[in-house]
């Protein structure tokens, strides 16, 4: 695990591959013993595979999960995939410190992928019917979250070089039929670290700029 520096209350760090669970449930400690002057964080990882079904998510999402793990999460939304290739990025962040709502929020999150994006060329845009980053009506990016005790965690998650098969054994965010892309498919060669390091100096611009 290797920490960058950043501001006074933003800390960026950067913890490599690591199994889902036991991150989840550090993102919990994190937020129950946060005090009101503890500097927010962004964390940066991959994940092996695994699906996580959001705390509105229907079984009926879920439709050959074969030898991957479904873990129930308690950030809102439907099933997603995550596996090697796919920027994670973890928003720990006192939103009413900040002054921030949930949508606004989710709209930092969804505008830093769509920047960054943009700056390889790619027409990337949100929908407000489903969160997320699309490319050409196929999802490129999801976004959860959860916020307790004023504070958020979960995160977003960008498809950058990725097996992007056990998509097809769910029906992605709850939408059947639902594309998935990512940036190698769409001709962008770039390595998952260098692309979610860019993600995250956007966002921790637009958090300070936030407040």
């Amino acid at each position: 695990m290797s920490d960058r520096a950043a501001g006074i209350d933003v800390r960026l760090r950067e913890l490599g591959r690591v199994p889902y669970e036991p991150t989840w449930r550090r993102m919990q400690r994190f937020t129950e013993t946060r005090k009101a002057d503890t500097a927010d964080e962004l964390w940066l990882l991959e994940h092996p595979p695994v699906f996580t079904q959001g705390l509105n998510g229907r079984p009926e999402h879920l439709l050959d999960t074969g030898h991957i793990p479904v873990v129930p999460v308690d950030r809102g939304g439907q099933v997603t995939y995550h596996g090697p290739g796919q920027a994670v990025m973890y928003v720990l962040v006192d939103v009413r410190r900040r002054g921030l709502g949930i949508r606004r929020l989710v709209t930092l999150l969804e505008s830093a992928v769509v920047d960054v994006l943009a700056q390889h060329g790619l027409a990337a845009y949100p929908r407000p019917d489903a969160p997320g980053v699309y490319v050409d009506h196929a999802k490129i990016a999801s976004v959860g979250l959860r916020v307790r005790r004023g504070a958020s965690y979960h995160g977003l998650a960008l498809n950058v070089d990725m097996d992007l098969s056990p998509f097809s054994r769910i029906n992605p965010c709850g939408h059947k039929g639902l594309q998935v892309t990512c940036m190698r498919d769409l001709g962008i060669a770039l390595d998952t670290l260098s692309v979610g390091r860019a993600v995250m100096d956007h966002l921790h611009t637009a958090l300070r700029a936030a407040g």
